[in-house]
C-alpha cells in the first residue's frame, strides 16, 4: 500500500502509464515489489512467399545476388541481398539446409500452409493440416496477455487450401483468419474495453448458446460426411466460446495506452514502406504493452497477386510473383534480389527498435527476450527445400546468434537447386540431405518452455542452436 492506501506493483503501474513503460525500477516502488517477475518471452513469424534468388554459382549474379552468404559460421559474409543486416549481424542467426520432409515433393507454391505446421498437407486431393508453432507457444504463455496471439497478413483472411493467407492454424488444423488492416488491427489491441464491450460479449455468448442447441440436435440426422462437416463447425464455435470467455476475463481492464506517432492506421500496400512499417509497429506496440507475447505476419499468398505484388510495385519493382519468373531476364537477379533486400530492411528496422528499447520487465533490451523469424518455405525456382530463414534475437532464450548454420549434407555452397535451372525443374533429382525443421521448432518451444521433445512427428532439437 502507498501513504493514499493504493495497492501499487510493478504490473499495474506498466499498464495504467500506457507508453511509460519504458520507464526503469522506481525505489518508490521497491516496497511492493517483493517478488522480482522474470520478463516476458515473445515470439513472432514474418513469412514472404515465392522464395529467394539463388542463381548457380556459374551465373555472375551469385556473387552479389544470391540470397545466402559466404564463409563460415562465424567469419560469413552477407550479399547484397542481406547486407543490410550487417549492423544487426550479432544479433541474427541464418540457417540452411533445412526443410519440411512432407513438402520436400510439393512446389513451393503449395506449400506455405505449412511453414509452422510441418504437416503433410500434399499438392492435390484431401487437405488436412496441424497445429502452427506459433499456436503452440499462444497455448502455453497465452493465458497471460489479454490476446493470446496476433495474426496478421497482407491479404487477410485464410485463402484456401494450398494458398494459405495466414501461417496460424490452430489444434485442428484450421487456419485463423488473419487481419490486415492497420486501425482494425490498433482498435482490437487497444480501443475495445468497458461497458459497450461487456454488452457486446454478452450478445455473442447468447447468439453462441443459440447456435449450440440448434446445431447439436442434428446430428443424428445427418450423413457421415455431414456429421464431420458439424462436428468441424462445432469445433470452431469451441474456439469462438473459448476468445469470449478469454475476453470477458480482462473486459474491466483498461487497454493500455500507447504512442502512436509512428503509426499510420490508414495505410495500405500501395504505400509499402507506410504499411509495412505501420504492421511492424503494431506487433512492437502490443509487445511493449504486454497485449500478447506471438505474432505473425505473412507477406502475401502463395503463386497468388494482389497486395503482395502491391508492395513490389509500390518500390519500384515489378509484380512480386512475376519477379521470380523472371530471373533470366537483364537483371532478373538483381530485381529479384533488391526485392528481398527491401524484405530485409523493414525486418532490420523492426528487430532494430526490439534492441533500442529497454526491456520494460527485467533486464537488458526486448530483443533479448523476443525470438523473430524471417523466411519462406521455398528456394529459388519455388523449390520446397533448403528454406532461407532467418532469426533475431533470444539472447536471454539461450540463443547464440552472430551466426550461419548449415545443416544437412551435399550442399556446401548451399545451392540445393544445383542443376535446376527453371521452374519446370522443381522435381529433379537432388543430391543433397536436409534435417527436418521440425527440430528448430522444438528448440524454440523448449526454449520457451513447453514440455516437449517432438514436433510434427519429428523428435529431438537441433544441436549447435
Amino acid at each position: 500500500m502507498n501513504a493514499n492506501g493504493v495497492s501499487l506493483n510493478r504490473r499495474t503501474f506498466l499498464y495504467g502509464s500506457g507508453i511509460a513503460l519504458s520507464l526503469p525500477q522506481f525505489e518508490t516502488f521497491a516496497a511492493t515489489d517483493s517478488k522480482p517477475q522474470s520478463a516476458p518471452k515473445r515470439f513472432v513469424s514474418i513469412y514472404h512467399p515465392d522464395g529467394v534468388g539463388l542463381p548457380l554459382k556459374a551465373d555472375p549474379a551469385w556473387e552479389d545476388w544470391s540470397w545466402f552468404p559466404r564463409g563460415g559460421e562465424r567469419d560469413f559474409k552477407l550479399t547484397k541481398v542481406l547486407d543490410v543486416l550487417e549492423p544487426l549481424r550479432s544479433e541474427i542467426t541464418i540457417y540452411s539446409g533445412l526443410s519440411h520432409p512432407a513438402a520436400r515433393q510439393v512446389h513451393g507454391h503449395s506449400n506455405a500452409d505449412q511453414y509452422l505446421t510441418g504437416a503433410a498437407t500434399g499438392s492435390h486431393g484431401p487437405y488436412k493440416n496441424s497445429i502452427s508453432v506459433d499456436q503452440v507457444i499462444a497455448a502455453h504463455a497465452g493465458d497471460l496477455t489479454r490476446h493470446a496471439s496476433l495474426v496478421m497478413s497482407t491479404n487477410g483472411g485464410i485463402g484456401g487450401p494450398r494458398g494459405a493467407q495466414t501461417q496460424s492454424f490452430n489444434r485442428e488444423g484450421r487456419p485463423i483468419p488473419a487481419l490486415n488492416k492497420p486501425k482494425q488491427i490498433f482498435d482490437m489491441l487497444f480501443v475495445t474495453s468497458g461497458k459497450d464491450a461487456a454488452a457486446k460479449l454478452a450478445r455473442s455468448k447468447s447468439a453462441l448458446d443459440y447456435l449450440i442447441a440448434n446445431t447439436r440436435s442434428l446430428g443424428q440426422e445427418l450423413s457421415l460426411r455431414d456429421q464431420r462437416t458439424l462436428q468441424q463447425y462445432l469445433d470452431a464455435v469451441r474456439d469462438t466460446e473459448v476468445k469470449l470467455a478469454k475476453a470477458q476475463q480482462w473486459v474491466d481492464t483498461p487497454p493500455p495506452m500507447v504512442d502512436t506517432d509512428n503509426l499510420k492506421l490508414d495505410a495500405d500496400p500501395t504505400e509499402a514502406r507506410a504499411y509495412f512499417q505501420t504492421m511492424y509497429e503494431l506487433i512492437y506496440l502490443a509487445f511493449l504493452s504486454d497485449s500478447t507475447r506471438v505474432a505473425t505476419f505473412q507477406l502475401g499468398r502463395e503463386n497468388g497477386e494482389g497486395p503482395h505484388d502491391l508492395l513490389s510495385l509500390a518500390v519500384g519493382l515489378g509484380k512480386a510473383h512475376g519477379l521470380t519468373h523472371d530471373v533470366k531476364k537483364p537483371d532478373g537477379w538483381k530485381n529479384l534480389g533488391t526485392y528481398n533486400r527491401y524484405q530485409a530492411t523493414e525486418f532490420g528496422r523492426f528487430v532494430q527498435k526490439l534492441k533500442d528499447t529497454p526491456e520494460p520487465v527485467g533486464q537488458g533490451n526486448m530483443l533479448d527476450n523476443t525470438l523473430a523469424m524471417h523466411g519462406s518455405a521455398s528456394s529459388s525456382f519455388h523449390l520446397s527445400r533448403n528454406y532461407p530463414i532467418i532469426s533475431a534475437g533470444g539472447k536471454n532464450l539461450g540463443f547464440d546468434n552472430g551466426r550461419w548454420l548449415k545443416f544437412g549434407t551435399g550442399n556446401e555452397d548451399n545451392q540445393v537447386n544445383a542443376g535446376i535451372v527453371t521452374d519446370a525443374g522443381w522435381r529433379g533429382k537432388i543430391e543433397a540431405e536436409e534435417l527436418p525443421l521440425a527440430q528448430l521448432f522444438v528448440t524454440i518451444l523448449q526454449r520457451f518452455g513447453v514440455a516437449t521433445d517432438t514436433f510434427a512427428g519429428y523428435t529431438g532439437a537441433l544441436s549447435r542452436v
